[in-house]
């Protein structure tokens, strides 16, 4: 496939599939995504309007809030035929100038990282969700959450399935449980149809679990094996799911793990990047025995396999650092056991 701009990248993550068109069709009228601005988002809304229009809805709107503080986006997203709206969640008049709509998906999430204060990351991740779904009530909401609420797995022990008790470590995992807690509060209370997507890795060339280990290798730094074991998905598939979550939206709220069916060993990862890198990989022993992980069996069977393989991810990943793609600087630091972002 040609992958030498991210025009290329972004036009392969929206191209539409049969799960996103199947999403498409069954869509209950305008998309309203909040907190698209991240690593994610852009690629969302463009396959969600993508799809819409060949499935000839191209009546529904694609509308994307973000605060839009990168330079060029929003424009971009218009030429699209995406709606955009800038708006600071935070702010209780801007929220309440956000249009209604009948399915509304939740992106809004925040790690905490060093030198910054954790109240505005509660603020983000558990007192905003309380107050949008409330807001939202009369909606369809699908809340991305994260695997970082379950505990941590060995190798020779069952994968945690959603019917698992969680047990976040350190606050980043708290508030994620916190922001599932208020979408549950509120669909509870107000009969709203929910769906937590609890989502861990997806990838793409430009971030993920196979960029942090390639660019390693590419360093000749070690791999750190403190996480031993991944789950990996790629990331057109994790927006594919997040629309066709609609269809699974619930009062009390359901939950859908998204990651592939794999479980991966970030060292034999390491050396099929290398092998594709030109590069023999060094490690950093010993390596540990916990990992987190997730089964999503349930996901996949709702929705069908990925239309790209592991290999697929290992080849497109190398073919984009070897040829200086850009990528976004915002290491998933899956080896860190204590919470501490």
């Amino acid at each position: 496939m040609k992958l030498d701009s991210d025009s290329d990248l972004e036009e392969i993550l929206s191209r539409p599939t049969p799960l996103s068109l199947r999403a498409a069709r069954e869509l209950s009228g305008d998309l309203l995504v909040l907190g698209m601005g991240g690593k994610m988002g852009p690629s969302l809304v463009r396959l969600a309007r993508r799809s819409l229009d060949e499935a000839g809805r191209r009546d529904v709107r694609v509308i994307g809030v973000s605060r839009f503080s990168s330079g060029g986006l929003r424009e971009e997203l218009e030429r699209d035929r995406i709606e955009t709206i800038a708006c600071d969640l935070l702010d209780p008049a801007a929220r309440a100038r956000l249009p209604s709509a009948p399915s509304v998906l939740f992106m809004l999430g925040h790690k905490f990282s060093a030198g910054e204060g954790p109240e505005r990351y509660w603020a983000v991740n558990v007192l905003l969700p309380a107050l949008l779904a409330e807001q939202f009530q009369q909606s369809k909401i699908v809340c991305f959450s994260t695997g970082n609420v379950y505990p941590f797995s060995t190798a020779d022990e069952p994968l945690p399935t959603e019917e698992t008790p969680t047990s976040p470590i350190g606050e980043y995992a708290v508030t994620a449980l916190g922001r599932e807690r208020m979408v549950q509060w509120a669909s509870k209370q107000n009969g709203t149809p929910a769906c937590l997507l609890r989502l861990n890795y997806a990838v793409e060339p430009r971030y993920g679990v196979l960029v942090d280990i390639a660019q390693k290798i590419l360093a000749r730094e070690p791999i750190d094996l403190t996480t031993p074991l991944v789950n990996i998905i790629w990331q057109g598939y994790a927006n594919a799911v997040a629309i066709a979550a609609f269809s699974q939206c619930t009062s009390p709220a359901a939950i859908l793990n998204l990651t592939g069916l794999e479980t991966l060993r970030v060292r034999e990862l390491a050396t099929e990047l290398g092998k594709r890198l030109g590069i023999e990989p060094t490690f950093r022993e010993p390596a540990g025995i916990k990992s987190l992980l997730s089964d999503a069996s349930r996901c996949h069977q709702l929705f069908g396999a990925p239309e790209l393989t592991t290999a697929d991810l290992l080849d497109m990943t190398c073919q984009w650092l070897r040829h200086g793609g850009r990528t976004l600087g915002k290491p998933t630091k899956f080896q860190v056991q204590d919470g501490k972002f």
